[in-house]
């Protein structure tokens, strides 16, 4: 088909619409298959195709060549696989059988059958492994904190309908080049605001201590749960669980969306933190006069109702 449209003065493109193929799928075939002097055969075309055909092939470096030598030689200097690769299309720029790969370099190391370089060149890797070191899966690494990690898939269902007051969302807000912090609080059903001051800086110890300070001033039902991200400021979660009787539940890598409500307030409160600034010279009294300011703002998902009424609501409640 390809050598009839060829003939027949059809362009590239049409070719490849009536082939229903991409344009540079018929333009490889052309420059790969395309004789000299015949031009486009399909039978010719077919023979070169079958002869590129993957096949058992002898590994490059598993015989006794220049290039294995040379290749041996510069793994005995510590040299790496890419080093290796870059500096012979330097050395021999016209000589196309002085090429590896760094991949193949690789391949005949940590797997002999294939590779054929003796197992003590292997010593010669900066790893020092004989064998290749699979990838982590992301979701089957292994918890960054000492204190097992309780996932937000563990959450009860209360926490997620919002029926239930008393659970709360948590994350950092930080400075110019992070190097100071503001911990941020909102409760899911009133999306009730607090802010955490973090005077000197944002570990884990300062984190930790200023949100069992905060949650200190809550009654006992509203401590209900924290939903935090995995960053390294909650190592110390067992420690604030056992202060304050609160859960914390952690998101999933990458899922900013699991915390929507703190997401969101976050927002709102670069109206009055503006990305690199520095946030340590806000005190307590600039934090809780912020808060005020969100918690008494009308909010369209509390019917127009504010936080601060929500919140009264349920004090009064009790």
């Amino acid at each position: 088909m390809i050598q009839d449209l060829r003939a027949g003065g059809s362009s590239m493109r049409a070719i490849a619409k009536t082939l229903n193929r991409p344009a540079s799928t018929v333009s490889r075939e052309l420059a790969r298959n395309t004789d000299p002097v015949l031009g486009y055969l399909p039978h010719g075309a077919d023979r070169k195709a079958a002869a590129r055909r993957a096949r058992p092939k002898r590994a490059k470096l598993r015989a006794e060549s220049p290039l294995r030598e040379y290749v041996k030689t510069k793994l005995a200097l510590r040299w790496s696989p890419e080093q290796i690769s870059r500096t012979l299309v330097q050395e021999f720029p016209d000589d196309p059988e002085m090429r590896v790969s760094p991949e193949t370099i690789y391949q005949a190391l940590y797997f002999q059958a294939r590779g054929g370089l003796k197992r003590e060149v292997a010593a010669a890797l900066r790893t020092g492994r004989a064998r290749r070191k699979p990838r982590k899966d992301p979701a089957q690494r292994t918890s960054r904190f000492v204190d097992p990690m309780i996932m937000i898939s563990d959450r009860p269902a209360e926490v997620e309908d919002r029926a239930v007051p008393g659970h709360w969302e948590g994350d950092l807000i930080t400075g110019a080049n992070n190097q100071s912090a503001i911990a941020t609080l909102v409760e899911r059903t009133t999306r009730y605001v607090m802010l955490v001051h973090l005077p000197g800086d944002h570990t884990a110890e300062t984190v930790r201590d200023g949100l069992i300070k905060t949650m200190a001033t809550l009654p006992d039902h509203l401590r209900g749960s924290l939903t935090w991200d995995q960053g390294a400021e909650m190592a110390g979660h067992k420690a604030f669980t056992i202060a304050t009787d609160m859960q914390v539940y952690f998101c999933d890598p990458a899922s900013p969306w699991q915390r929507g409500s703190n997401e969101n307030t976050n927002g709102l409160l670069r109206q009055y933190f503006p990305k690199g600034t520095d946030l340590s010279v806000y005190g307590p009294e600039d934090l809780e006069h912020v808060a005020q300011e969100l918690n008494g703002r009308p909010r369209k998902t509390l019917d127009w109702d504010t936080p601060a009424e929500r919140l009264r609501d349920l004090l009064l409640a009790i």
